[in-house]
């Protein structure tokens, strides 16, 4: 049977007033902000409609119960073997995709797409779908924190920077609230745009964003839209880590003088533009060091640094440890780590030894120590 065909069926079953069956795969340290996002929309429609219209079932890979990013376990419906009549097929990822998609996931996935299911995915359950080569020329969206890491892992996906990517019949939304603007604008699709809008008036949601909104980078927030020029060097900044824009060059770009541009970064971004590109070649290279298994050398190559010594002094400068001692602590976490994790559990919660059991926060933030983002925000006293 054709794509097209199975589109056909698929449409004259849903006239025919059948609920279309999804099955989310839950991945370890799957976000279930991702996963709420996405099932909630659906609950609301058939709650509005009156009806079924959509059908969904959590799925793990054997089974059992999988813990969330937030420590919080979770109990699946079945077992991703389970026989069950899936139209869609949407993997949730989260926190350290590289170590939870295993052989098994990926030859169920594609399975899955041999019997033409609609494949979609949250957060950065993407890589999953990638991993298992089916994302290959599709335009794709996955958390801005794993962009340069799915990047360099897989060069055939088409990977865009929008809040969520709908291409033929595979759909991807990074993190957060974005999978609940995707399933809203696939709602909308399926069964009108009045059905969508009541959907966002019962979730207070004022503004539904469609595919061409772009992932809000923490820069935004600070700065809004006060300061154009200010967004459009950064932006160009980002775009040019492997070979940096002299600083003249980029003045000329946005069309302001050497000075204007230094005094813009002192006065909104409380450093030197120098400074903070160098930053943003050094967080760079954090992320893929932490995510993927290119060399040091290459890491400094592809971040723009002349040679590897100087990336060296200049990482550690920046976060106190030489990239080597970086990634080692990434490996450690993934093996062995119960000396950090009780370190941690001892500096933010209970004792060890006490008679309160540590909490999933507790537990949650003992893991987040090897995450990319992992104290990167600087508290004001």
């Amino acid at each position: 049977m054709t794509s097209d065909k199975a589109k056909d069926l698929a449409a004259n079953r849903h006239r025919a007033g059948e609920p279309q069956t999804l099955g989310f795969l839950l991945l370890d340290n799957f976000t279930l902000i991702s996963l709420a996002s996405a099932i909630d929309p659906l609950r609301m429609a058939n709650q509005l409609a009156g009806r079924e219209l959509y059908r969904w079932y959590t799925l793990t890979q054997d089974g059992l119960p999988v813990r969330a990013s937030d420590g919080l376990q979770v109990t699946p419906d079945a077992s991703m073997h389970t026989p069950l009549s899936l139209e869609w097929v949407v993997v949730c990822g989260g926190v350290g995709p590289q170590h939870s998609v295993t052989r098994e996931h990926v030859r169920w996935l594609q399975s899955q797409s041999r019997q033409l299911r609609r494949l979609g995915s949250v957060c950065t359950g993407s890589w999953a779908l990638g991993q298992a080569g089916l994302l290959d020329h599709y335009e794709t969206s996955i958390h801005w924190e794993c962009l340069a890491s799915m990047q360099e892992a897989f060069p055939n996906v088409i990977l865009t920077t929008f809040l969520f990517s709908i291409d033929r019949d595979r759909f991807t939304a990074s993190g957060g609230t974005a999978p609940l603007d995707m399933m809203l604008n696939l709602i909308a699709h399926d069964h009108g745009r009045e059905l969508s809008a009541g959907i966002s008036e019962m979730f207070i949601y004022e503004r539904v964003r469609n595919e061409q909104d772009q992932q809000r980078v923490p820069l935004k927030h600070v700065l809004g839209t006060t300061q154009p020029k200010l967004l459009e060097i950064v932006a160009l900044m980002e775009s040019n880590l492997e070979e940096p824009i002299e600083l003249d060059e980029l003045a000329r770009y946005v069309n302001v003088s050497r000075r204007q541009l230094e005094r813009l970064f002192q006065r909104y971004l409380l450093c030197s533009p120098s400074r903070y590109y160098l930053k943003l070649r050094l967080v760079r290279a954090r992320q893929l060091l932490k995510q993927t298994p290119l060399s040091i050398i290459e890491i400094a190559s592809v971040c723009g640094f002349v040679s590897t010594p100087h990336f060296s002094k200049c990482y550690r400068e920046y976060f106190g440890v030489p990239p080597r001692n970086e990634r080692q602590g990434v490996h450690d976490r993934q093996g062995n780590n119960h000396a950090k994790s009780s370190s941690l559990i001892k500096r933010w919660g209970s004792e060890p030894n006490s008679n309160e059991p540590s909490s999933s926060a507790q537990q949650a933030l003992a893991c987040a120590q090897g995450e990319p983002t992992f104290a990167s925000v600087t508290l004001l006293n």
